[in-house]
């Protein structure tokens, strides 16, 4: 994956982040974005997720999600978050594999994740990064091109 740097300053509003940086943010936040296609439509769908050995990890029940994560082995996820002065993005692009054997089940387990509403969600999926961006953005009123506005 590639490897950034990440400085930060009101003359530099947005910065691409580490890897390191990224999945420390990643690992700080709850909830993120699964995208997938399905039929050539792009879906997306909100997940409760946790960061478990540089990979993502979130359950689902049968359904849809669990059938587009199972039918598109590429998949991106998106997971995001910011204040009053900053925000941050994180994008992984990687392969995302239902868990089935007792050991990946065991350790998924172990990540300590539960769903947030009450349904059954037994099912784990794992995405594994193939590619990781990261950008941090400083908020701030737009530059001043030097031209006047028309009244």
């Amino acid at each position: 994956m590639k490897t950034m740097d990440a400085t930060t300053s009101s003359d530099t509003p947005v910065t691409e982040l580490t890897e390191t940086e990224s999945w420390q943010l990643l690992g700080s936040v709850a909830l993120g974005r699964l995208v997938t296609t399905v039929n050539g439509w792009t879906e997306i769908f909100p997940v409760n997720f946790v960061v478990q050995n540089n990979t993502v990890l979130f359950r689902t029940a049968e359904g849809t999600k669990l059938l587009t994560a199972a039918l598109n082995e590429y998949v991106l996820f998106e997971a995001d978050d910011h204040n009053v002065a900053e925000g941050w993005s994180v994008i992984l692009r990687g392969k995302a594999r239902l868990l089935a054997t007792s050991n990946e089940l065991a350790e998924a387990r172990r990540a300590g994740l539960y769903p947030w509403i009450a349904t059954q969600k037994e099912r784990f999926v794992r995405i594994t990064p193939q590619s990781m961006t990261g950008r941090r953005f400083v908020f701030g009123p737009e530059p001043d091109n030097g031209s006047e506005l028309a009244t």
